[in-house]
């Protein structure tokens, strides 16, 4: 197996192979992300990634799950991927699912054809990074597309019959646009309907844009309980969800939380509430956060 740079994939992918197809983000504009400032964007060639599954199918042949790193493997064409995951289903006879990364607009450049085909290939999972709901938010860290586009990418995986896991960031907004940021995303969220939705925390990183702003007095950190008075109003403003399973479980959040929702809303706004009134007791220590 050949890997390139920062390779990074979701929790839930914890016990996957994780395949590098790519090597990093077709997009990499984002001014808070620092994943892949170590390499430049560029697809693998097909013949050396069947190459690493030959390979990897001899060390770990009973593999369930396989993920397609870097930032968004989808970007690659409907045949190329094909040819991967065919490479992949017969190598690994008792491969359950693949799971991926992918960007809005790289969802809706295929047409519901390919993303059909590609789900019975065994592409059935999709994690696609929102951030934000909130479009002033979403212009002014370089994400390249609305919350609009992003709603109608997830509607069309979920049509192709693909679950889909939303990613959105505490903090990204600042002060500024906090309500704004909390608000619109869980507009955006309960529009999506997803089957899966996790919330980060922001966590700036040296060498991005958005650290640079920071360190200039430009931009704001939250602090904690204004994180967590954020993720309240994200809560808050979900509705209509169907049995979309939530997460709060990444090591950069102060406080872990799971659920279902839209059942376990109340509870979950019930433990957050407990916690600020607690205070930093109640959250995990700042050394012990991580990205």
């Amino acid at each position: 197996m050949h890997y390139h740079g920062t390779v990074i994939r979701p929790p839930s992918e914890a016990d996957s192979y994780i395949l590098q197809v790519t090597y990093g983000c077709s997009n990499n504009q984002c001014t808070f992300c620092g994943t892949y400032l170590d390499k430049p964007f560029q697809a693998r060639k097909v013949d050396d990634v069947l190459e690493d599954i030959q390979l990897s199918a001899q060390l770990i042949p009973g593999a369930r799950r396989v993920f397609l790193a870097d930032g968004d493997a989808l970007v690659l064409s409907t045949r190329r991927l094909l040819q991967i995951l065919d490479g992949v289903m017969e190598n690994f006879p008792q491969l359950e699912r693949v799971g991926s990364y992918a960007t809005a607009q790289n969802i809706l450049n295929k047409s519901d054809s390919d993303l059909a085909t590609l789900r019975d290939k065994g592409l059935k999972i999709l994690y696609l990074g929102l951030e934000s709901g909130s479009d002033e938010v979403l212009n002014r860290v370089n994400k390249g597309v609305s919350a609009g586009e992003m709603i109608r990418a997830v509607h069309r995986a979920k049509k192709a019959g693909m679950l889909v896991s939303i990613i959105g960031i505490l903090g990204l907004g600042g002060p500024e646009l906090s309500a704004q940021h909390a608000e619109e995303t869980g507009r955006v969220v309960s529009q999506m309907d997803p089957d899966y939705f996790s919330m980060l925390t922001l966590m700036l990183v040296p060498g991005t844009q958005l650290h640079q702003d920071w360190s200039e007095g430009k931009f704001v950190l939250l602090g904690p309980d204004e994180m967590l008075s954020e993720l309240r109003q994200v809560i808050a403003n979900l509705e209509g969800l169907t049995n979309c399973v939530f997460r709060t479980n990444h090591a950069s959040n102060y406080l872990p939380l799971r659920g279902t929702l839209d059942e376990d809303k109340v509870p979950l706004l019930e433990i957050l509430d407990i916690a600020m009134k607690r205070g930093k007791e109640a959250l995990r220590p700042e050394s012990w956060r991580g990205l």
